[in-house]
């Protein structure tokens, strides 16, 4: 093929391969979004959050989480946090809570939102983030892998960073109902089937032990149940007797057949919607 033939090839491709993305203006916003396809971080002007001081029953958890976020957001060594445990407990309400604290306090910290399906691309996340001056959380919601899934390889570029190392502008905060990320009776099959037992489910337990913080979240009592509904009747303004209030919030569990924070949350909404208040949306 003769270079003009090359020179003229050459010239095609570069017609219809696409502009190189801008990059990321991270003063536009503290929360982004990682997409893909094409690469991209999307600014989130508002955040679904709720203020941490209305998360209760969850203080020890609260506290840890809180301290390596903030020696983090200094610029000191931190760790990589699982948080995992009973659903509906505030596991991911809390990450975004103590983000927001670390920025109420004055600190240039961001949040960026991984989906669990968007895993193998966060090389190319890492070495966008590498280079800029600001300080990273990286947040996966709702975490866990099935017996085929690779995905889990990816997640190591994070906790372990390879060859170059994670960036010392990023840490990785995970959510989970799982402590070690994939079901029970799917370890104890890969163990019971396995020519070597010992090995067969090493590599994704082990997942969980990268993390330096394991958070445990278990299911509320029933006075911490009413305790977060009345924090959040003191926050809103909702007012209610305190007899209507314990029955009905009771009333409301048993119908759900299960007692945690969601539930909570969900009683108060119709509350505050019987009253005629707003919430934030």
């Amino acid at each position: 093929m003769s270079d003009e033939a090359l020179r003229r090839i050459a010239e095609a491709l570069e017609r219809i391969a696409p502009a190189p993305l801008p990059a990321p203006d991270f003063v536009a916003a503290a929360a982004f979004v990682w997409h893909v396809d094409p690469d991209r971080l999307e600014p989130v002007a508002r955040v679904n959050r709720v203020d941490l001081p209305l998360l209760v029953g969850i203080d020890r958890v609260r506290d840890i989480l809180l301290e390596n976020t903030l020696q983090f957001a200094r610029g000191l060594p931190a760790n990589n946090a699982l948080l995992w445990g009973a659903r509906g407990m505030g596991k991911s309400s809390l990450v975004k809570a103590v983000h927001a604290e670390a920025v109420a306090q004055g600190h240039a910290l961001k949040i960026v939102e991984v989906q669990r399906e968007d895993l193998p691309s966060i090389g190319r996340l890492l070495n966008l983030l590498r280079a800029a001056e600001a300080r990273f959380l990286l947040f996966c919601d709702d975490l866990s892998f099935s017996h085929d899934d690779q995905h889990y390889k990816s997640l190591k570029a994070v906790l372990d960073g390879g060859i170059e190392g994670r960036p010392d502008n990023v840490v990785f905060y995970a959510t989970s109902n799982r402590r070690h990320l994939m079901p029970r009776d799917m370890i104890e099959n890969e163990r019971s089937s396995a020519i070597s037992p010992s090995e067969a489910t090493e590599e994704k337990v082990s997942l969980s032990d990268r993390f330096g913080l394991w958070l445990g979240f278990h299911p509320c009592s029933q006075d911490e149940y009413l305790a977060m509904i009345r924090g959040y009747c003191a926050a809103y303004g909702v007012e209610i007797d305190e007899d209507s209030l314990r029955a009905e919030a009771i009333e409301w569990q048993a119908t759900r057949g299960a007692r945690s924070g969601r539930v909570a949350w969900q009683y108060f909404t119709d509350l505050a919607g019987r009253r005629g208040i707003g919430l934030p949306g």
